[in-house]
């Protein structure tokens, strides 16, 4: 039963380890590059700056706008008011009533036949129909003046094309292009410090993970040092004095084992973090033993290029551009508008053909001038975005500078963290003969405990020193890299 629990728990981990996946350098990019959330949110970034540069443009083509509404009134609206409309509606008996008087009063005073003529006409003025005929055509005038606008519809299809706005539209979307690209090079500079922050976290990783395994074979060696030197205690050729500095040592030694061990959990927990896998993910580095050294102890540049390269220069290039399309539209207020309207309008009842009751419209154009005459304001904003545009010529004159100081500064870390390699990996040279000869003399009799843990610590601490400078070159040359733009 118990071979078979061993088994089991030996079938177990042997599936966990099988299990675990080994990254390399580049699949941790590739991983972090896809999960990164700042990543994600400057992608978007561009998508929105490119549909800005699109809205943009826009501005500068015809837009097309249509408007309507509806609206109901109690009373209809009257173009006469009650007493024209009664005297158009008697128009017929006022002119009869008025032809009669000016009868009797120019025919009234001739002499015997006068004031019959009159009469005779007035009688001949009654009996015809002139007086129903205008009290008809009056009865038609107010009819036709009559508007039925207590249900009223309107609308209208505009159509307008800006002309000549001062150069404002031009510099919108010469802007919004520069925007475009300035989007793109932060994607790219955000991609820049991703992966560096990958590669700082797998170096991290890489190095904690040797300093385990050189750990691991410290422990190793005090567990064989510690069992001779109770051989040695046994046979009385040693004392307890020397067994009791060896197990300090050994217990050191496990104790810097067990930081090794979670200090390797918890670079891998930021490692993993980075790649946007789980934090308790399963995965080992690639082994690089030993680690190649391939970055050269001096990089060769040229500013000028790295000035081009370098993706601040670049992103307070397209500021400055920006900036002077702001100086272009500031001096647009003060630049006269023009533009070109024209549609059609339409409304029921029909207000071009007697406010029938059908839908009726017309089409209609014209040009719109807006000339700015007293707008101080307007001078005062050019002179704002002209300051502006000098504070990032300032910017990047020092943002220069200050890439010009770390790249010199880089490259002088660089350098000298060759030199530190050349001079560790001659240590350890020495430390290794210093350590062969310790055994042998160890064996030999010819020095006691003491002398070989030294030997052993040395070789140890010259170890570990090639492995630090060796990481350290590694994060010089990538931040180098950085540095120059590349």
């Amino acid at each position: 039963m118990k071979r078979i629990v061993l088994l089991l728990i030996f079938l177990f981990f042997a599936a966990t380890l099988s299990a675990q996946e080994v990254l390399s350098l580049e699949q941790c990019r590739e991983r972090a590059l896809s999960n990164n959330k700042g990543m994600k949110q400057a992608e978007e970034k561009v998508v929105e700056a490119q549909n800005l540069q699109k809205a943009a443009l826009w501005q500068m083509l015809p837009k097309v706008s249509a408007t309507g509404g509806y609206m109901w009134m109690e009373q209809n609206i009257n173009l006469l008011s009650q007493e024209q409309k009664e005297r158009l509606s008697h128009l017929g008996d006022n002119v009869e009533m008025d032809i009669q008087a000016a009868l009797n009063e120019e025919l009234g005073p001739i002499p015997i036949l006068g004031q019959s003529i009159a009469n005779a006409l007035s009688n001949v003025l009654a009996s015809s129909s002139l007086s129903s005929s205008l009290n008809g055509t009056g009865r038609e005038i107010v009819d036709a003046l009559e508007t039925d606008t207590r249900n009223t519809g309107f609308g209208v299809v505009t159509l307008s094309q800006p002309i000549y706005l001062g150069g404002k539209l031009r510099a919108i979307y010469r802007s919004a292009r520069m925007a475009t690209q300035l989007s793109q090079v932060q994607l790219d500079k955000k991609e820049e410090e991703t992966l560096i922050a990958v590669d700082e976290a797998y170096w991290q990783v890489v190095s904690v993970k040797h300093k385990k395994a050189l750990a691991e074979k410290y422990a190793t060696l005090l567990d064989t040092l510690q069992h001779n030197v109770e051989e040695l205690v046994a046979a009385e050729m040693a004392t307890q004095g020397d067994l009791a500095k060896v197990r300090v040592k050994y217990n050191e030694a496990q104790m810097s084992l067990t930081k090794a061990t979670n200090g390797l959990a918890l670079a891998k927990m930021l490692l993993a973090q980075r790649c946007g896998m789980p934090l308790d993910a399963q995965f080992d580095v690639a082994e690089l033993t030993p680690l190649s050294v391939s970055a050269a102890a001096d990089i060769s540049f040229d500013m000028a290029q790295v000035w081009r390269d370098r993706k601040e220069m670049q992103m307070l290039r397209l500021s400055d551009t920006i900036a002077q399309q702001g100086v272009r539209m500031a001096a647009s207020t003060l630049k006269p508008n023009i533009a070109f309207t024209g549609g059609y309008l339409f409304s029921t009842p029909n207000i071009f053909d007697g406010f029938k009751n059908e839908l009726g419209g017309t089409w209609m154009s014209g040009v719109v001038v807006s000339v700015p005459i007293l707008h101080p304001g307007g001078i005062y904003a050019v002179k704002a975005s002209k300051a502006k545009r000098r504070e990032v010529a300032y910017q990047m004159e020092e943002a220069a500078e200050m890439i010009e100081l770390q790249v010199n500064k880089l490259n002088y870390e660089l350098q000298l963290a060759h030199k530190k390699l050349d001079q560790a990996t001659s240590n350890l040279a020495q430390a290794e003969e210093n350590l062969r000869l310790a055994d042998e003399s160890f064996k030999a009799g010819l020095c006691n405990s003491s002398d070989l843990m030294a030997a052993q610590t040395a070789w140890i601490k010259a170890h570990s020193e090639v492995l630090d400078a060796e990481i350290e070159i590694e994060m010089d040359a990538l931040y180098l890299r950085q540095a120059l733009g590349k």
